[in-house]
């Protein structure tokens, strides 16, 4: 599914009225009759119900509004709390305002001493919360009286319903200074935003539902390059389908050089991934001191032996031993468990240079070109890095948690400027494509934070790109099959206590689950995203 910014977002809006012809009043009708039917849905029916509706200002509390009528058609029993003076609400809000007090509906201040206290004894009362408060246009810090009530609120434990994207989130980062409304349940429209999905936004958002409020569809549909929320049906659509006469040459032959003495377990974890993941053949070439060992512990890889250092990690020979076998390779994979030695340096920077193979760079891989990123712009065959975020500040000289914020931005300009597709791990993982196609994932727990599964991610994306994937969707197919076989393995061992390994095993089930889920479809004209 397509991902938003809030300027991409009030963009269609615009269209949408002015070019269609369809009322602005119409679009939020529709978003908050899609509110309210959630939660009459969700909390046991309408009638009767004690709802507190949140409302700012804006188009984001005329929508409460609306939300908080026809709840009261129904039955039940609201009190719409407001941030701003009744007469300041202008517009579609207005319009929306007038109609509750001409039913005879009041509205009772938030932002007083007495106001806060009696929304505290309505909170105490309710069965549900909207928050109506902030729209998309938020950006930085909620006012402090704000933060006192959003405070108060997810301090209380009632089930809250965020309207488009929960107060206090930023709609294009997901970030959140102080605080932000803990919602059970957000109800956005037309498209998810990329906060909503990004976190620390997306801790925020809880279950993620986007309601059809008739936006014309082709103003939702993606022009071009773009930003894709990773969902199951999408990459079930790309994922590559067996013929019955299928052999193991038609899935591509991935070799992975890594390993290093006392490092190999980043290296079979590779090398298992790849097998699991796919690919009809797995060679891992490893320091010659490795070889045996790695040989015993993978049966089904071939393996390779190559010059080594003293201490054990490929020295600059290597490159030279490796160039008879280069012919019978689809992918390589270069980078988990090399080490650091100046000679490894060395060989992992002429492999990158001189290597026609497509080439997914990990790990030490990406740390032989610290501080040297430019030099990764002069190869010419295709390439897939896949830095978390230590690795990528190192790359660029900054500091990780610069980062953090800006994540997408980050990834973006770092496929464009180095020519490749790159892949920035952490939280909802970013993968970016020099031509602008970029994708969030949906998967994966924060048990998946142990040693040894971004050596396993390497292995996927090799497998799935070997069997003929392009070079993006086989990155974002690949974390996204990695997030699920890290949640698969949590759900039959706990979050805490998964090691990677586990989710090697439970990679072929993660492709089941998503093949599985490619006639998901949308039902009421609502999709569920979390």
């Amino acid at each position: 599914m397509r991902l938003v910014t809030a300027a991409e977002m009030r963009e269609i809006d615009r269209r949408a009225i002015e070019e269609y012809g369809i009322p602005g009043v119409v679009l939020m009708e529709n978003a908050g009759r899609w509110v309210a039917q959630q939660v009459a849905s969700r909390w046991g029916g309408a009638s009767r119900k004690k709802v507190v509706v949140l409302c700012g200002r804006g188009n984001n509390g005329g929508d409460g509004l609306v939300a908080a009528r026809h709840l009261w058609q129904q039955g039940a029993q609201v009190k719409v709390f407001l941030a701003s003076e009744p007469d300041k609400l202008q517009g579609e809000a207005g319009v929306n305002a007038t109609i509750w007090t001409r039913l005879g509906q009041e509205f009772y201040p938030l932002l007083t001493p007495s106001g806060l206290q009696a929304f505290k004894l309505a909170l105490f009362q309710a069965g549900v919360v909207i928050d109506a408060l902030y729209g998309t246009g938020f950006r930085g810090q909620l006012p402090p009286e704000l933060r006192t009530v959003v405070e108060v609120l997810n301090s209380s434990g009632c089930p809250v319903v965020a309207v488009d994207i929960p107060s206090g989130v930023e709609a294009d980062t997901g970030r959140v200074e102080e605080t932000a409304v803990k919602a059970q349940l957000t109800v956005t429209f037309g498209l998810p935003k990329l906060g909503l999905v990004l976190e620390p936004g997306a801790s925020y958002t809880g279950e993620l539902l986007v309601a059809d409020i008739s936006l014309p569809r082709p103003l939702l549909a993606a022009k071009g390059p773009g930003r894709l929320y990773l969902l199951p049906s999408l990459v079930a659509s790309w994922l590559p389908r067996r013929s019955p006469v299928a052999h193991k040459g038609d899935f591509g032959h991935v070799l992975v050089v890594a390993g290093s003495r006392g490092m190999i377990g980043a290296a079979s974890l590779t090398a298992a991934a790849a097998l699991r993941s796919g690919a009809g053949l797995v060679t891992l070439a490893v320091p010659r001191s490795c070889q045996e060992v790695v040989a015993t512990k993978l049966t089904e890889a071939m393996t390779l032996g190559l010059p080594e250092t003293k201490e054990g990690q490929l020295s600059a020979g290597a490159w030279e031993a490796l160039q008879p076998w280069l012919s019978r390779f689809t992918v390589c994979a270069l980078g988990p468990g090399l080490g650091r030695h100046p000679e490894t340096v060395g060989l992992v920077r002429r492999i990158v240079a001189e290597l026609q193979l497509p080439l997914v760079l990990d790990a030490d891989g990406i740390n032989a070109f610290a501080g040297e990123a430019h030099l990764l712009a002069r190869r010419s065959a295709p390439l897939i890095l896949t830095p978390h975020p230590g690795e990528m500040a190192r790359l660029l000289g900054t500091e990780a948690g610069g980062l953090a914020f800006r994540r997408v931005e980050v990834a973006e300009k770092a496929a464009k400027d180095w020519g490749a597709v790159v892949v920035l791990k952490g939280a909802r993982t970013v993968v970016a494509a020099p031509g602008g196609d970029t994708g969030i994932n949906s998967t994966g727990n924060p048990g998946m934070a142990t040693g040894g599964t971004g050596d396993v991610l390497t292995g996927v994306i090799a497998a799935l790109w070997a069997q003929g994937m392009e070079p993006f969707r086989a990155a974002a197919a690949g974390v996204f099959l990695h997030g699920l076989a890290g949640d698969l393995a949590a759900e039959n061992k706990g979050g805490v206590g998964t090691v990677a390994g586990d989710l090697v095993e439970n990679l072929p089930r993660a492709w089941q689950h998503t093949i599985a889920s490619e006639e998901a479809s949308k039902a009421h004209g609502l999709s569920r995203l979390g």
